[in-house]
């Protein structure tokens, strides 16, 4: 099993940046792939990003990509999601998530709990 515990989240002022961190912890592998999702209000759970344990290869949603940095830490298990000039539109619980491997439509086995942003306009 694999453990995830998001931590970084809070209120910020919209063009604020943010640094979201996801510490894995269990049957850790730096060959985990690890991610970022997010789910505002009324809406569903989507995609952001994604990196790789073993080459650092890195998946974005097109959409996202203005807005977010994946980065990881191997040696701390941990991986960042930074995000950039907030919009009020960005508030949402963000997740970490982790799996064996990444492919389309990514739904990885082990989930955090969230960790919730709110941007203020």
């Amino acid at each position: 099993q694999v453990q995830l515990v998001e931590s970084g989240g809070g209120l910020v002022q919209a063009g604020d940046s943010l640094r979201l961190s996801c510490a894995a912890s269990g049957r850790t592998s730096g060959t985990l792939v690890m991610g970022w999702f997010r789910q505002a209000p009324g809406k569903e759970r989507e995609f952001l990003a994604a990196i790789s344990g073993s080459d650092g290869m890195r998946w974005y949603k097109a959409s996202a990509k203005a807005l977010v940095d994946i980065s990881r830490d191997n040696a701390k298990n941990t991986v960042y999601l930074h995000l950039n000039n907030l919009r009020p539109e960005d508030t949402a619980i963000y997740y970490c998530a982790a799996d064996t491997d990444y492919r389309n439509n990514w739904y990885p086995a082990y989930w955090g709990q969230g960790t919730q942003v709110y941007v203020s306009s």
